[in-house]
């Protein structure tokens, strides 16, 4: 098995960007449920270096993912799904995230905006494009597709209505362990039945109640973990079959600590200034053990968690099968 890499990249300030900007979630060595909503662009500093400072984060991976994801809409296109009432929250969302993100990144981005006409650069896709605020047909693609392609970010939107929150609309190319497809048209809680303890601690219905109070412009984000083995983003209900036997094997690959990698999601959650739907984004970062192992507070605070977690809770994240040979090479190797 691999050993430990602990070198002084740390103390010298020269760690990769991947893990000086990782949202490392775990502030203790236990994890339990619980809402942890923040205001979104807050800079959390953790101990190799921060994150969060922006709304739409855009990283190293960034065409390798929008490849990725171009590729899993080809195979299946049912990934994104639009109900007819949704089609205003995402011209809504196009023209919230889009002038955000030249913000964000002067250097590579521009917005304009005229009116309903607009105009929008990206240097990094050598990109400039002129469209019309509500004209479909402006846009090279369908209105959803196109913000999907220029984002890392999957897309969720949720429609306020019958005093519960809908899953209307979205672009959900990265799933973990669930199915987009499956979900569309359901509620806030029919989607989050399988959770456990659902029924026994309130966190997912206070944050349901949460999000029905959001005011339009409001923004505020949460994390949320789990675990795959190699840097595949889509590890969707559909693709199960291509997955899932990694889990099986792992525990026993002597390459376990360059494969399995720590799963952390960045969730904004948005009310829409104009159509009062909240636009959930759901960016997923991807960290081999052994560059968590660089860094060695969290080493050790993740095999801690692992191996503290109650069964119920590890199966459902899907990591039982490996959670100990993955606690025991982080606090012994």
């Amino acid at each position: 098995m691999t050993t430990t890499i602990i070198d002084n990249e740390l103390e010298s300030g020269v760690l990769p960007e991947r893990i000086r900007h990782f949202p490392f979630p775990f502030s203790g060595d236990s994890y339990r449920y619980s809402a942890n909503v923040e205001p979104a662009r807050k800079l959390v500093e953790t101990e190799a270096g921060s994150w969060g400072s922006f709304l739409i984060d855009v990283d190293e991976f960034y065409l390798q993912d929008l490849r990725d994801r171009n590729e899993v809409l080809e195979k299946d296109p049912t990934r994104t799904q639009v109900l007819p009432h949704m089609r205003p929250a995402v011209w809504d969302a196009i023209t919230t995230l889009l002038p955000a993100m030249a913000e964000e990144n002067p250097d590579t981005m521009s917005y304009q905006r005229d009116g309903n006409a607009c105009r929008w650069a990206n240097a990094l896709q050598n990109l400039e494009l002129e469209f019309t605020v509500g004209d479909d047909d402006s846009l090279p693609m369908g209105p959803l597709q196109f913000l999907g392609s220029q984002i890392q970010d999957d897309i969720v939107f949720l429609d306020p209505r019958e005093d519960t929150l809908w899953l209307d609309a979205g672009l959900v190319t990265f799933a973990a362990d669930w199915s987009f497809g499956f979900d569309v048209g359901m509620k806030f809680m029919e989607v989050h039945a399988p959770v456990p303890r659902v029924n026994d601690e309130p966190v997912i219905n206070r944050a349901h109640q949460f999000l029905l109070r959001l005011q339009p412009g409001e923004q505020y984000r949460r994390t949320n973990w789990t675990m795959t083995v190699d840097r595949r983003l889509d590890t969707s209900t559909e693709t199960y079959p291509i997955w899932a036997p990694d889990r099986g094997t792992i525990a026993a690959d002597p390459e376990l600590p360059n494969r399995l990698h720590l799963r952390v999601e960045i969730q904004h959650l948005i009310c829409l200034p104009h159509s009062g739907a909240v636009l959930f984004l759901i960016r997923s970062y991807l960290l081999p053990l052994t560059d968590i192992a660089k860094v060695p507070l969290w080493r050790e605070r993740l095999g801690h968690v692992l191996a503290e977690l109650p069964e119920d809770m590890a199966e459902y994240k899907g990591i039982s099968r490996y959670r100990k040979a993955a606690s025991s090479w982080l606090l012994n190797g």
